[in-house]
């Protein structure tokens, strides 16, 4: 009695301690990252001589002898930074040639726009039921504020939309437009009826194969031509469908190698259960590939955004071009290397930020794989 007592006690479940986190020293971590080769200590010892030498310097203009209030005159005066032009001219920087007493409706639809972002990068809201009315209903409103003409709002042609908003909806529009392209250009790539196949290679290698800036002019002067007399799209909309398809043209290469990643083992397991080529590509092989080029799908998604600032050539006001205008002025304009750099803040923060929680997905996508 007693020994099978023992021995149900015995075969309870210990509570263990966790495993050990793995501390890293910091002479290690150096020597493992910055001093691993020769080269690389070289490159690390010429950037370190470079700040020590640049970094004092440039804090001092740019924080202690600088100038965050007031006018030109005392900016001119100043040694240092003149941050006082932002505050001065953010609104024109920020919004464009938008109505200035019509600022407030950018506002709300940036807040209202950054607000479904964050939701959407929430793991709790990655459900189509959740995430397509979320969008749907974010677009309505964006839209509504920014056109205007119903609910007693003053119309705003597309034309003077400007600055941070137009850099995020042309932004928008062309990933979340152009990411489903992607994926049937690419699947249509390695298709194995010749007709959509040439469609795909030929539409690919033709847009690869030209600059953005040429798809922006036929978008605006030639797609016209092929209208029907009396219908005529808007040129924001011309725009955004260039740049979707363009973006659209280089995702499907790198969705394309990772659908070739993918084992071939596994389709075939998969088609002996008999599933649908659809089934078989949502199910099983579109997750694992687009998994695996995840870092390059982010490195287009980057570079979509600051491809916004071409549309200076067609006469659009995005944050880079609206910031140009602005310096235009003669009071302020020897003070463009401050503006610059504040727009290049925002371009750093929303890059960065990306590139981070990309890397975090990774993480996601990986626990409870076995490698």
């Amino acid at each position: 009695m007693n020994d099978t007592v023992s021995t149900a006690t015995s075969a309870k479940p210990r509570h263990t301690a966790p495993p050990p986190v793995e501390r890293v020293a910091a002479l290690r971590w150096m020597r493992e990252n910055l001093f691993n080769s020769p080269i690389n200590s070289m490159i690390t010892v010429i950037l370190v001589l470079a700040l020590v030498f640049a970094l004092p310097d440039f804090v001092q203009w740019a924080l202690f002898q600088s100038v965050w209030t007031g006018d030109h005159e005392a900016c001119r005066a100043a040694t240092g930074a003149c941050w006082a032009v932002v505050g001065e001219k953010h609104r024109p920087m920020l919004f464009g040639v938008y109505p200035f007493e019509e600022h407030w409706r950018l506002i709300l639809a940036l807040i209202v726009y950054l607000s479904v972002i964050a939701a959407t990068l929430t793991p709790a809201f990655w459900k189509i039921k959740i995430l397509v009315p979320m969008w749907v209903l974010n677009l309505a409103i964006s839209l509504t504020l920014m056109w205007g003409g119903v609910f007693g709002l003053k119309p705003i042609e597309t034309s003077q939309w400007g600055g941070l908003p137009l850099t995020m909806v042309l932004f928008t529009g062309t990933v979340v437009f152009g990411s489903p392209l992607a994926v049937l250009l690419a699947l249509g790539r390695r298709s194995h009826l010749p007709g959509i196949k040439s469609v795909c290679v030929v539409l690919i290698e033709s847009l690869r194969g030209v600059p953005l800036i040429t798809i922006l002019f036929v978008a605006v002067n030639v797609f016209p031509l092929f209208l029907p007399e009396g219908l005529e799209l808007d040129k924001l909309l011309r725009v955004m469908a260039g740049m979707a398809i363009f973006f659209a043209c280089y995702q499907a290469e790198v969705i394309r190698g990772g659908l070739q990643a993918v084992p071939r083992g596994q389709i075939e397991a998969a088609e002996a259960l008999g599933l649908s080529y659809w089934q078989l590509m949502r199910r099983i092989v579109l997750p694992q590939a687009l998994r695996i080029c995840l870092p390059g799908l982010v490195n287009h998604i980057i570079a979509a955004f600051k491809n916004t600032s071409f549309v200076l050539i067609i006469g659009l006001f995005d944050i880079l071009t609206a910031t140009t205008a602005v310096m235009e002025d003669p009071v302020w304009r020897i003070f463009f290397v401050e503006a610059y750099l504040f727009v290049a803040v925002i371009y750093f923060c929303f890059c960065f930020a990306l590139s981070k929680y990309s890397q975090l997905v990774e993480r996601w996508l990986s626990e409870g794989r076995r490698f």
